[in-house]
């Protein structure tokens, strides 16, 4: 593969970001600051056309094999959360699942989604955890989404993310993850400590897909 083609400024650190890789349907560009990937802007979905891919989805509370995908999150978090606490589900999609578990656990719990649940007066609230389960892939504008997730948090607050990562060209040039055309920023181990440092979080990786962020205390 030539190491030519479309570059972009980065839509999560502002840094000049160059040529990735190109499949059939669109090209990949690269930050070397933060390592994100992210697909070209010249070829990203409408509001219209993204909801139809959505609305594919078939996300049900009572689907044992999707709670057990959940629980790759929510059982770590909750590890870190005392009964009662106050949390928010950002981008539960069009069958909220994650929310209904961490209410079976104690939680008290909000959902937003821009499609689906999209009243946004409880983003004017901060919660003392926030999940994002296969959401952050689909962020247009990255810097502005990460800076709501953060300042969704109380001090002290947790932030669970789930989201499949980039490993390598060679890996991401095969990888079906790619291929869903909502699927626009794709994060790397490197991505999401550039995320901790950039707003001063606690960063821990849990599995392959899963990262838990924590908003100091003080």
């Amino acid at each position: 593969m030539c190491d030519d083609g479309p570059s972009s400024v980065c839509p999560l650190c502002a840094s000049s970001a160059a040529f990735y890789t190109q499949d059939h349907s669109r090209a990949y560009l690269h930050c070397g600051r933060c390592d994100l990937v992210f697909a070209d802007p010249a070829s990203r979905l409408g509001r219209e056309d993204e909801k139809r891919v959505y609305d594919q989805h078939e996300n049900d509370p009572a689907d044992d094999g999707y709670r057990r995908f959940l629980n790759r999150l929510a059982q770590p978090l909750l590890g870190k959360l005392t009964r009662g606490m106050a949390g928010l589900d950002y981008g539960c999609g069009p069958g909220p699942t994650l929310s209904v578990m961490l209410e079976e656990a104690g939680m008290r719990m909000a959902v937003y989604d821009p499609y689906y649940a999209p009243d946004r007066s409880v983003l004017n609230v901060r919660y003392d955890f926030v999940t994002c389960t296969e959401v952050v892939e689909h962020f247009n504008r990255p810097a502005e989404s990460w800076a709501e997730l953060i300042g969704l948090l109380k001090p002290g607050g947790w932030l669970g993310v789930m989201t499949k990562r980039v490993i390598d060209r060679d890996r991401f040039e095969k990888w079906h993850y790619k291929d869903d055309p909502t699927h626009v920023s794709f994060y790397s181990e490197a991505t999401f400590a550039w995320l901790a440092a950039r707003f001063g979080l606690s960063f821990e990786s849990v599995g392959q897909d899963v990262v838990i962020l924590g908003r100091p205390a003080g």
